[in-house]
């Protein structure tokens, strides 16, 4: 049970009562780690099973739309589970390195933690395609352990253009959401809505990554890293533009928090307009 001011009201100035802290936070980190171990593991999964060769999925759902909804689905249901266990309650459940550069760049991630954020979200990102590997084999073999490349017909600059625009629109989502007392809680629930939306709309032109960490993994895996600069590109620009339009224009409700679901029982070296158990 998460501890919030009054529903509704916003909680007080833009100064944070409780600044982002720096040094060594091996616990949040570690928590990083898992989190986007299990992120990949469950969402490339789902692209496994949902397209993969030798599943039985394609054969009984031979719409590629509804398997791409269907993949949204699992893989943001992944994420918001993350953001509600324990480690994700620890360290915000970013598990995405774009959330935590947005996050920064509005004062709410310390330097250390910008970098021991960005460090495990990338590993766990890779050990969760290697256990896809693993545990998938020839199925995983066919959907390239869920390599992201710009479809046929896609530029590089329309790909980056794309994975900005959505990255833009995910940032946005988990800011308006965690500026209001009345809704900071249903933020994995709205995740899990949007970016169930924008896999199915935007998985047709670039394999909508979203995530840097989430497009490394399987570059490591497979060796194929000739498009992965797309998306370290399109995905952080869209992040960081979306995070400065945000605070440029809704002055008076900032982020209370930086976590994607705040539970005052859990300590927070992020800053926070919550009340949070300090390290």
């Amino acid at each position: 049970m998460s501890a919030l001011p009054a529903a509704g009201r916003w909680a007080g100035p833009p100064s944070l009562a409780h600044p982002p802290q720096r040094g060594w936070h091996g616990k949040e980190w570690s928590a990083e780690f898992l989190g986007t171990f299990v992120l990949v593991l469950g969402g490339l999964s789902a692209v496994c099973l949902d397209f993969g060769q030798g599943s039985p999925v394609p054969h009984l759902i031979p719409s590629p739309s509804l398997r791409l909804l269907l993949t949204g689905l699992l893989f943001a249901g992944t994420g918001s589970l993350v953001a509600i266990s324990p480690p994700g309650r620890l360290s915000g459940a970013h598990i995405n390195p774009c959330v935590t550069i947005a996050f920064w760049a509005g004062g709410h991630v310390s330097r250390d933690d910008l970098f021991g954020y960005l460090g495990c979200q990338f590993a766990g990102a890779v050990a969760g395609d290697l256990a896809v590997h693993w545990l998938w084999g020839p199925i995983g073999l066919s959907v390239k352990d869920g390599l992201t490349v710009p479809q046929s017909g896609v530029t590089p600059l329309q790909a980056i253009g794309i994975e900005a625009l959505m990255t833009g629109i995910l940032v946005l989502a988990i800011f308006s959401c965690i500026s209001f007392t009345r809704t900071a809680h249903l933020t994995p629930l709205v995740l899990w809505v949007v970016i169930a939306l924008l896999v199915w709309k935007g998985a047709p032109y670039t394999d909508c990554s979203l995530n840097p960490a989430r497009s490394l993994g399987p570059a490591v895996v497979t060796g194929d890293y000739h498009l992965l600069w797309i998306y370290f590109v399109g995905p952080p620009a869209g992040a960081l533009l979306a995070a400065w339009l945000y605070l440029a224009l809704a002055r008076g409700h900032r982020p209370l928090t930086a976590k994607l679901y705040h539970d005052a029982r859990f300590r927070s070296v992020l800053g926070s307009r919550l009340p949070s158990r300090l390290p």
